[in-house]
């Protein structure tokens, strides 16, 4: 069974950065498709960026593009996701996601069956 950590979360001010991570165990994740939601309080789940096995295809919501940057370390099995110049529209708990088989839409939760248990991410103004 594929077991997803995600960790990096915190309180910054706007226009800082943080790093997140999703770190894999039980299986490679290079392997997996890879999706980076995030959810406020009050809003549903969204998708905020994706990467297919072999690094092939990456996708970022329009709100995030510029500035999130999501990549892999093949030797930690590890997803990162990159954030810069953040918002406090970026609050949110961010969750990575995973899926063996192919992702048709990336933005939809239900393509997931691994998820993490979740990191807050807060942006003061």
């Amino acid at each position: 069974q594929l077991h997803l950590v995600e960790s990096g979360g915190g309180l910054v001010q706007s226009g800082e950065s943080l790093r997140l991570s999703c770190a894999g165990s039980g299986y490679t994740l290079d392997d997996y498709y890879i999706g980076w939601f995030r959810q406020a309080p009050g809003k549903e789940r969204e998708g905020v960026s994706f990467i297919t096995p072999r690094d092939a295809t990456i996708k970022y919501a329009d709100s995030v593009k510029g500035r999130f940057t999501i990549s892999r370390d093949h030797n930690k099995n590890t997803v990162y996701l990159q954030m810069n110049s953040l918002k406090p529209e970026d609050t949110a708990v961010y969750y990575c996601a995973a899926s063996i088989f192919e992702v048709v839409t990336w933005g939809d939760e239900h393509e997931y069956d691994h998820w993490g248990q979740g990191t807050q991410v807060t942006v003061s103004s």
